[in-house]
């Protein structure tokens, strides 16, 4: 029996006698946007990440869009990143015609490297975004106080970190905005796109929800140039009740996470490392490896699935051309040609996580 990488059949049967009434009633109530569901999941998830307001939209990429507009970001800004991470966290800051500047690494969490951070700072410089990569919240606490000393924003990238913790807070919750990602494999999935922006700001979440809405605050008056940016309310009421899930789910993935460690200890791989500063919830399970390509091989061949998250660093991506040339971000280059993401899923079984590590031990 094949091995996916997420099981989402297998979690849709564990949540078909709640997920079956509540897309049903929705689609009786036919209020398909901007109806109950998608209100409430508003207010349950700024409950949930201990905020003022959630923001829902169409994708992770729209929230991001979003927030960095909301932040101000305009052609000739600049916006620091990190360069190890899905292409949506720096392609939103060109599509505000601003410029990403890229700062490696830390070897261990892949996360942006906060020791780099400042020297990236310049007169130009509009925001700091930061991801919290494959579930582990990057080091936010310096990050936020150089942001709070240059005057910067503060953008939180937690498209795969839904109900990761970082200094006593929700993932989303630290900086000035948080964004999530609902694409179906995330921690908290919907069954096609979606995705929220979290704040305490009454002022940005406003501006947020004039932005996803045309720009317009009353039908038919637009004040700035915005978007059609809905999450529609067949998708909110699956993730309501998914949302009600959320820590046991991603408890399971940690369980999964820390067998896999067992199973692995001794062998010459590098896991996951968790930096005690907060909650990993493991949206994915990579190892580095030298020998990644063998690895995946022998994966395939055992009808195991596998993931390079990401080979190639967003500087080094052909969209950009001759851009950054003469940028070099050694330690994400050097891992980029190392890692490679095993099966997890909160419905993993011990059985399953075995034969990948057979296979993996094996290669």
């Amino acid at each position: 029996m094949n091995i996916p990488m997420v099981d989402l059949k297998a979690e849709y049967e564990l949540l078909r006698s709640e997920l079956e009434p509540a897309l049903l009633s929705a689609l009786a109530a036919t209020q398909y946007i901007g109806g109950p569901n998608v209100r409430a999941f508003e207010q349950e998830v700024a409950a949930y990440c201990g905020v003022g307001h959630a923001i829902a939209c169409a994708s992770g990429t729209d929230a991001l869009l979003l927030a960095l507009r909301a932040c101000g970001v305009q052609p000739g800004d600049e916006v620091i990143t990190t360069p190890f991470t899905f292409v949506a966290t720096a392609s939103t800051i060109a599509m505000c015609g601003a410029r990403p500047v890229f700062v490696d690494i830390d070897p261990k969490t892949y996360n942006l490297d906060p020791e780099k951070v400042e020297a990236a700072i310049g007169p130009r410089t509009r925001a700091i975004v930061p991801v919290h990569l494959y579930g582990q919240p990057a080091h936010l606490e310096p990050v936020a106080g150089l942001a709070r000393r240059h005057g910067l924003r503060l953008v939180e990238d937690a498209a795969q970190s839904f109900g990761a913790e970082y200094g006593g807070r929700k993932s989303g919750a630290y900086g000035d905005l948080g964004c999530f990602s609902f694409y179906p494999s995330k921690n908290l999935g919907a069954f096609g796109d979606g995705g929220m922006v979290v704040t305490d700001d009454g002022a940005l979440a406003e501006q947020l929800r004039v932005l996803a809405n045309h720009g317009s605050r009353q039908r038919y008056h637009h004040s700035v140039l915005g978007y059609n940016s809905r999450l529609d309310e067949l998708q909110a009421a699956i993730l309501r009740v998914k949302l009600r899930r959320i820590d046991a789910f991603n408890a399971a993935r940690r369980r999964a996470a820390h067998a896999y460690n067992a199973r692995f200890e001794g062998h010459g791989l590098v896991t996951p490392h968790e930096d005690g500063r907060g909650l990993h919830v493991f949206h994915q399970y990579t190892l580095q490896s030298d020998r990644r390509d063998a690895i995946q091989a022998a994966l395939t061949a055992a009808g195991i699935a596998s993931a390079i998250y990401y080979p190639i660093p967003l500087h080094r991506q052909e969209l950009y051309g001759d851009a950054y040339q003469g940028v070099a971000l050694p330690v994400a280059e050097r891992v980029a040609q190392k890692v490679i993401s095993l099966p997890i899923s909160p419905t993993l079984t011990e059985a399953a996580i075995d034969r990948v590590a057979e296979a993996v031990l094996g290669a």
